[in-house]
């Protein structure tokens, strides 16, 4: 392997889902051993709550799950992130398409659905829980553990091997 690669998950505000998957992810790829060898961060396409924690919903639900996201600080996708990242995922079709509209044509092939990494769920986008209930925030971690597993595995065959 010749560089180390660069996850980003983006979201809208940075605060349920990206943050959820950014520790998900995170804590994937420690329990692999790779930490030297996989970055990952988490964005929003909105300014909303730039420097804000995660919501509490999402802490608590990664919190009963082994995970612990407290550290992480919401913050918004700029250009740079595309020259960065080798990895760009989207939790819904609107934020692909936000995506899309901050980057360069050139960084397209970057930008994909996260959830195009699940091999248990036929869901292709990761619901905004923020509104709903409480089991709204244990969905989109579950959904996020299965795009992860995905995602980990995919690397390991692609950057890896």
């Amino acid at each position: 392997m010749s560089k180390k690669v660069f996850v980003l998950f983006v979201c809208l505000g940075n605060i349920c889902r990206s943050p959820t998957a950014h520790g998900v992810f995170r804590n994937m790829v420690r329990e692999a051993g790779l930490e030297d060898v996989i970055e990952v961060d988490s964005a929003g396409t909105a300014a909303f709550h730039i420097g804000k924690s995660p919501d509490s919903r999402s802490v608590q639900v990664a919190k009963e799950r082994g995970i612990d996201m407290t550290d992480l600080r919401a913050r918004q996708v700029d250009l740079g992130d595309f020259y960065q990242y080798d990895y760009v995922l989207a939790m819904d079709e609107a934020n692909f398409s936000n995506l899309k509209d901050v980057a360069l044509p050139e960084h397209y092939e970057r930008i994909e659905l996260f959830l195009e990494y699940s091999q248990d769920f036929s869901e292709t986008e990761v619901p905004d829980p923020y509104y709903g209930g409480a089991k709204g925030f244990d969905h989109v971690f579950d959904l996020v553990e299965s795009a992860s597993q995905g995602l980990l595995q995919s690397i390991k065959k692609v950057h890896l091997s």
